[in-house]
């Protein structure tokens, strides 16, 4: 190669190699920028972790602070809890999941004091063991090892009941133990020891209190039976001394003695029924009865004293209510007897109205019964006091009118019983109005009661009635009934007005009998067959013609009875509480007397009770005790048995239960009546009178148209009737 060749060659070489170092130095400056780069980043990466790293440390001291404050917190709160517990009286343990005792303050602990072992860690079938052998636990008559596996089976339930022991020194404590979710035990010990004396202490006042009661309802039962007892023989003698032929003085002095002891008899309820009341013992006795019967009985009884007041007595019964209703007949009588005879003692002239209205649906009567009066009212600042205890309308110092002042507050407690209400309205010198709402089943048993849209079968030619006489009110009422019934009633009073009203035609005279001069005149002056109703208002009227005479009160049914009698052909006979004169049955000789067996071992009111049936057609046997009551049974074969409960060597019960089980001995079915006439009248006697067997319940003092009745209800084919010869059950 010639020279120039390789110069060229060699310069070639060098301008390639000149290249290769500019290639190579622009790589190693391209390295360093980026060497430097990654060097920048990893500084500030440093720093960054340093930053990161003080934070975490200034975090780490500030949460160590915390820890180190919530630790003294929690210590605190640890102490102060711990001081509380042992402040408290009772004990209070914690026991771990295999029953160690973990920690207890003194309370729990004091019982052990002085045995080392019972502390942090002690088990508790240790201390069991020595609740048993140091004696510390009353265990009484119990083995203990038989009280310590009791108390260990206790211990050991899922969860334990609450148990009372006793220890040594008297000291009652009640042990309250509950598991906790990882079977750790909290144990209270509670001391209890003041609440068992306490309780102790109560227990025996109410023992004490108990005794008293017993010994004050024996009190009032033996004093009710006692008096009771004479008490029969002074009313049923005056009522015979009545039916004698007196002057007119003697006659008062009868009525006195009769009224005297009426009043010491009402005072002897109150006072029975008011101690019931503050016991807390008066309860109802459901049953079926008759509430329109009820009201008439209520004034029947009434109507002697409304009578010699010169006042009237007036029921209006809704035609629309039912009659037979479900409730405690006694009570509601009680209520109403209280509220009648309020308003007859306090009425001194004008009338007493009974109103009873009210709603029937679906089995249920509301009922609404008011009584009304025109007596001398009770001033307004007084009506809020009238069903309070002991009070009346006037004050003690210058009252006109006997009386407790309990009446009202029991028919208040009574009325509420059955769920009503009671009220009072009044007006001084014109009257008052009294009145309650309750709500009573009507009785399934109702037969007798007429559909709402036809209370009763009318004469289909009786279109036009003509009602006279007087009571004025009584006469008003039966007008507006009659007419509820669809007929034309003119209503008169005196011979000149009822003799215009029948010319102008009356399909039916209804003549309201009060004893007034011109009533039998203006009677006798009707036509034969001028259909006539007299109501009589006393005994002794009687109907010009032989017709059909009621007797006032008179019942819905007796009136709708009568109404529909009038269409019948047949001579109308009375029915119902109508004059007896009219009443008489023929005596057939071939029928007996009813035999009666009484027995009472009162000399006295066995006199009451003979002298009472005397004029009856019976035949009598009395005996003294239950014993003779006995044998009469056998040998006599009453039809009906009046027994005295309280009797000597055999009482009235046993020897009730002795007839009955002598009965059973005959197997003929038969079953004589036997009515308990005794001086028990507090509540439950007459349930406990009734379980000896004894088929009826009459509290003395005794009534003769109570015991006649009995006797007139024996169905017995072959007896005669027992009032023949016109007597009355009310004499």
């Amino acid at each position: 190669m010639s020279l120039a060749g390789k110069l060229t060659q060699e310069r070639r070489a060098r301008l390639a190699a000149e290249r290769l170092l500019e290639q190579k130095q622009a790589e190693l400056f391209a390295a360093n920028r980026q060497l430097g780069k990654h060097a920048r980043a990893l500084s500030e990466e440093i720093v960054e972790t340093r930053e990161r790293v003080r934070s975490i440390e200034d975090e780490n001291a500030r949460v160590r602070g915390e820890l180190s404050t919530a630790n003294a917190r929690i210590q605190l709160v640890e102490r102060r809890l711990w001081q509380s517990i042992e402040t408290i009286p009772d004990g209070f343990a914690l026991f771990d999941e295999d029953g160690r005792l973990i920690m207890a303050n003194r309370a729990y602990l004091l019982p052990f004091e002085g045995i080392a072992a019972v502390g942090p860690g002690v088990s508790y079938m240790e201390m069991l063991q020595f609740c048993t052998e140091e004696g510390i636990v009353d265990i009484g008559d119990m083995d203990p090892a038989a009280w310590r596996e009791y108390m260990r089976d206790r211990w050991q339930s899922d969860a334990p009941g609450p148990r009372t022991i006793r220890l040594w020194n008297g000291r009652a404590i009640r042990l309250l133990d509950q598991r906790g979710p990882s079977g750790d035990m909290v144990s209270l010990a509670l001391d209890i020891t003041a609440e068992v004396r306490s309780k102790e202490v109560l227990r025996r006042a109410k023992h004490r209190a108990e005794a008293a009661s017993r010994a004050k309802s024996a009190f009032l039962a033996n004093m009710s039976h006692e008096i009771r007892t004479p008490m029969n023989g002074v009313m049923g003698m005056a009522d015979l001394l009545r039916e004698t032929e007196l002057s007119e003085e003697q006659a008062l002095y009868a009525g006195t003695i009769r009224n005297s002891a009426e009043a010491l008899l009402g005072i002897i309820n109150d006072v029975l029924d008011y101690s019931k009341v503050e016991a807390d013992r008066l309860s109802l006795q459901v049953e079926g009865f008759d509430l329109e019967r009820c009201l008439h009985e209520v004034i029947l009884l009434m109507q002697p004293k409304a009578r010699d007041q010169g006042i009237d007595i007036w029921l209006d019964y809704d035609l629309f209510l039912p009659t037979r209703l479900r409730g405690d007949a006694g009570r509601l009588r009680q209520v109403l007897t209280n509220l009648i005879g309020n308003a007859v003692k306090f009425t001194l002239a004008g009338h007493v109205l009974i109103r009873v209205v009210g709603m029937a649906d679906e089995g249920r009567a509301e009922l609404h019964i008011t009584v009304e009066d025109t007596g001398i009212g009770i001033p307004a600042d007084k009506l809020g006091h009238v069903f309070g205890d002991f009070n009346q309308v006037e004050d003690a110092q210058n009252r006109r009118f006997e009386g407790t002042g309990l009446g009202l507050a029991i028919a208040q407690k009574l009325i509420r019983l059955m769920g009503g209400d009671i009220w009072v309205e009044s007006v001084p010198g014109q009257g008052s109005v009294f009145g309650f709402t309750i709500t009573l089943e009507t009785d399934t048993l109702e037969t007798e009661e007429p559909a709402p849209d036809a209370p009763c079968r009318l004469p289909q030619d009786l279109r036009r009635v003509v009602v006279a006489g007087r009571p004025e009110g009584a006469r008003l009422i039966l007008e507006r009934q009659l007419a509820q019934l669809g007929l034309q009633v003119q209503s008169c009073h005196g011979a000149a007005a009822l003799r215009e009203a029948v010319e102008a035609g009356a399909d039916l005279v209804i003549f309201l009998h009060e004893g007034e001069a011109w009533s039998d005149q203006a009677l006798g002056s009707l036509a034969p067959e001028q259909p006539v109703i007299v109501i009589a208002a006393a005994r002794g009227a009687a109907h010009p013609h032989g017709g059909q005479v009621l007797q006032m009160p008179m019942a819905r049914d007796e009136l709708f009875a009568a109404l529909a009698r009038l269409g019948q052909q047949r001579p109308m006979a009375p029915e119902g509480p109508v004059l007896q004169a009219q009443k008489k049955e023929p005596v057939l000789p071939e029928k007996r007397k009813l035999r009666v067996l009484a027995a009472e071992d009162n000399r006295t009111n066995r006199l009451v009770f003979e002298k009472m049936v005397k004029a009856l057609e019976i035949e009598l046997r009395f005996a003294e005790n239950g014993r003779e009551a006995v044998e009469g049974f056998a040998t006599f074969a009453p039809d009906i048995i009046f027994m005295d409960i309280s009797m000597p060597e055999m009482d009235g019960k046993e020897a009730s239960r002795e007839i009955r089980r002598l009965e059973a001995e005959e197997g003929a079915g038969r079953h004589v009546p036997i009515v308990a006439m005794t001086a028990h009248a507090m509540q439950g006697d007459e349930a406990d009178i009734r379980a000896a067997g004894i088929d009826h319940y009459l509290t003395k003092p005794l009534r003769k148209a109570e015991l006649i009745a009995r006797m007139v209800a024996v169905e017995v084919p072959d007896v005669r009737p027992v009032e023949a010869g016109g007597l009355s059950p009310d004499g």
